[in-house]
C-alpha cells in the first residue's frame, strides 16, 4: 500500500487532475521562448563601419558612395569591421592600387529591415566584441544551472507550490528589467535570474504534475508537458515576427508571468510532499478538496490523518533522517540512476541547443526557420510518448538518442553546399532530441524516490544546463573544420543513449517513494510479492518427492 492507492481513492485521473495540469502547463509555453529568446534579440543584421559625413541611420545611405569608404569582400558585400583609412596612402596588391585600412572608428551602421533594435545594434556587438551576445546567452544557462542546483533542494525542503510562486514572480521581475534598464551588465544579472527562475517553473511545475496524477496517467501528463516546451517555440517565432524591437519581445514574453505568479497560489501543495514532512492534516484537506472536485467527496470524508499515515507508513519511517543530494550516489542502485540520466540529460541538452541556437548559420529566413525547428517537436513528442506506452520508457530513452547522434554524425560528413541535406538531417536530429527530453522528464521523475527526487531532478537538469552552456564553445570548432560540431554532438548523443539501456523500466509502475525502493528495483527484488500456490495438498501421506509446483506472481 502506498500513496498511489490514497491518490486512486480520490481520483487519480479525473477532472482536478485535468485543471490542476492546464494551471502548470500554460505557464510552460512561455518557457522556451527565453530559452530560445537570443535568436531574436541577439540578431546579428548586416552592417559596416559608419563613415562620419557621408552615413545617417540606416545601412542604405550612400550605397552608391560605399566604394570609396569600404572595402569589399569577395562576393562584393562591404567588409563588417574594416574602412578605408582618410590618408592618402596607397599600396599595390594583386595588380590594384588599394588604399590602406582600419578597424571601424566611428561605430557601426545596422541594416534594421528585419530588427528595428537588438542588443547587438543596441550595444554594438559585433567585430572585436561579437562574442559578448554568446556571453550572454551562456550567462542566461548559467543562471539555470544555478537554479536547478540550488531550486531542487530548495523545493524538497520547502515544498514545490512556494518555489514555484517565487519563480513566477522572479521570472516576471527579472524579465521586466533585462528589457529596460540601460546597460549591458545589467542586461546579463537580470537574465541570469530569469535563467534561474526557469528552473524553479520547470522542476517544480513537473513534480506538481506527476505526483498529483495516478500512474497509468503519467506518460499523458509528461508528454503534454512536454508540448507546452513545443508551443513556447512556435509562439516565440509568431511573437518575433510582430515584435521586432528587442526590448519590447523581451518584456512580451516575460510579462505574462505577473499572471502566473497569481495563478499558481491555486495550485494545491503536493499531498505525497507534505506527508512525508509531516503535514498529514494539510494533506487530508488537499485530499478532500481533490475529492469533491472529482465527484467523489464521499470516499474523501472517509479518509483521516490515520488512514493516510498507515498506508505510508514504510516511507514515513524512512524519513527520519535527513536526506541530502550526497544520497543521490551513496548506495550502488541510485548511483547507476544518477550517473545514467546525467549522461542521458548532458548530451540532450548539449546536441538540443547546438542546433537551436545557431539559427542563422542556415542561410534561411529564422522566423520560418524557428517554426520548423518547433513544429518538428510535435509528431516527434507524439512518437515519443506512443513508444514510451508501448514499448517502455528505457526503450524510448535510448532509442530517441541513438537516432539523434546518428543524424547528426551523417550531417557532419554532407558537403556545406548542400544546404537542403544539412536542414533535413539537422531537422530530424532535433525532432529525435525533442523526443528523448520529452521522455526524461517523464523518466527521470520516476526513477528519483520521493524523499529526493527535486535534489535528483536539479542535479539532472543542472547537467543539462552545463550542456548547454558548453555547445556554443563546440561551435567554435567549426574554423578548424565544419565535420567537429555536428560529430562531436552526435558520438554524445550515442554514448548516453547506450547508457540509458542499464536503467530500470518504470512504465506502469508506482513511484519510489524511498532509496531502499529504488535498491530493491535495481537488485530486481522490486515490489515483487512472492506467492506460493500448491496444486496438490500437503497430507501426512504424500512421500517427500512429490514437490508441489510453485508459481511467482508479480503483483506490481
Amino acid at each position: 500500500m502506498g500513496f498511489n492507492d490514497v491518490l486512486e481513492i480520490v481520483g487519480g485521473l479525473g477532472r482536478f487532475q485535468v485543471i490542476n495540469t492546464a494551471m502548470l502547463l500554460i505557464p510552460m509555453t512561455f518557457m522556451a521562448t527565453h530559452s530560445f529568446l537570443q535568436n531574436f534579440t541577439a540578431a546579428i543584421p548586416a552592417h559596416r563601419c559608419w563613415i562620419p559625413g557621408v552615413d545617417n541611420s540606416t545601412i542604405n545611405s550612400n550605397q552608391s558612395n560605399l566604394g570609396a569608404f569600404i572595402p569589399q569582400e569577395e562576393d562584393q558585400n562591404a567588409k563588417r569591421c574594416m574602412r578605408f583609412t582618410n590618408s592618402e596612402h596607397l599600396y599595390w596588391k594583386n595588380g590594384t592600387l588599394r588604399k590602406e585600412t582600419e578597424p571601424c572608428k566611428d561605430g557601426w551602421v545596422y541594416d534594421r529591415s528585419a530588427f528595428s533594435s537588438t542588443i547587438v545594434t543596441e550595444w554594438d556587438l559585433v567585430c572585436n566584441h561579437r562574442k559578448m551576445r554568446q556571453v550572454a546567452q551562456s550567462i542566461y544557462m548559467a543562471g539555470v544551472l544555478a537554479g536547478a542546483f540550488m531550486l531542487g533542494s530548495l523545493s524538497d525542503r520547502f515544498g514545490r507550490k512556494a518555489i514555484l510562486s517565487s519563480s513566477c514572480l522572479t521570472m516576471a521581475v527579472s524579465g521586466t528589467c533585462a528589457a529596460f534598464l540601460p546597460s549591458f551588465v545589467t542586461y546579463c544579472v537580470f537574465r541570469y535570474l530569469c535563467g534561474m527562475a526557469f528552473s524553479g517553473i520547470v522542476l517544480n511545475t513537473i513534480s506538481l504534475c506527476l505526483e498529483w496524477t495516478a500512474p497509468r496517467g503519467r506518460t499523458l501528463v509528461g508528454t503534454l508537458f512536454a508540448y507546452g516546451f513545443t508551443c513556447g517555440q512556435l509562439a516565440l517565432a509568431g511573437i518575433a515576427y510582430v515584435v521586432r524591437d528587442w526590448r519590447w519581445l523581451q518584456f512580451s514574453v516575460s510579462a505574462p508571468y505577473y499572471i502566473f505568479f497569481l495563478t499558481s497560489w491555486c495550485v494545491p501543495e503536493s499531498a505525497r510532499w507534505l506527508i512525508m514532512n509531516g503535514r498529514s492534516h494539510q494533506a487530508l484537506r488537499n485530499l478532500q478538496r481533490v475529492a469533491r472536485i472529482n465527484g467523489k467527496a464521499e470516499e474523501g470524508k472517509k479518509l483521516s490523518e490515520k488512514v493516510l499515515v498507515s498506508h505510508m507508513q514504510s516511507e514515513l519511517s524512512s524519513v527520519k533522517r535527513a536526506h541530502s543530494p550526497l544520497d543521490l550516489v551513496r548506495t550502488a542502485g541510485m548511483r547507476k540512476v544518477t550517473i545514467c540520466l546525467m549522461l542521458v540529460w548532458f548530451s540532450t541538452s548539449f546536441a538540443f541547443y547546438g542546433l537551436g541556437m545557431d539559427l542563422q548559420n542556415f542561410g534561411v529566413n529564422i522566423f520560418l526557420l524557428q517554426f520548423v525547428f518547433g513544429a518538428i517537436d510535435l509528431p516527434s513528442k507524439l512518437a515519443g510518448a506512443i513508444l514510451m506506452s508501448y514499448t517502455g520508457r528505457r526503450v524510448t530513452q535510448a532509442a530517441s538518442l541513438i537516432l539523434a547522434g546518428v543524424a547528426l554524425l551523417c550531417n557532419a560528413f554532407v558537403p556545406q553546399e548542400v544546404k537542403m541535406a544539412r536542414l533535413v538531417l539537422a531537422v530530424f536530429g532535433k525532432g529525435a532530441l525533442a523526443s528523448s527530453f520529452c521522455c526524461a522528464y517523464i523518466y527521470s521523475s520516476e526513477l528519483f524516490p520521493t524523499v529526493i527526487r527535486q535534489s535528483g531532478l536539479g542535479v539532472v537538469g543542472m547537467t543539462a544546463r552545463a550542456g548547454s552552456m558548453v555547445a556554443p564553445l563546440v561551435l567554435m570548432l567549426s574554423e578548424i573544420s565544419p565535420i567537429f560540431p555536428p560529430a562531436i554532438y552526435g558520438i554524445a548523443a550515442i554514448i548516453s543513449g547506450t547508457a540509458a539501456v542499464f536503467l530500470n523500466e518504470t512504465s506502469n509502475q508506482q513511484l519510489p517513494d524511498t532509496i531502499e525502493e529504488v535498491e530493491a528495483r535495481s537488485k530486481k527484488k522490486e515490489l515483487q510479492k512472492v506467492i506460493y500456490k500448491e496444486e496438490v495438498p500437503l497430507t501426512q501421506s504424500q512421500k517427500p518427492h512429490h514437490v508441489p509446483k510453485r508459481h511467482l506472481i508479480d503483483t506490481v
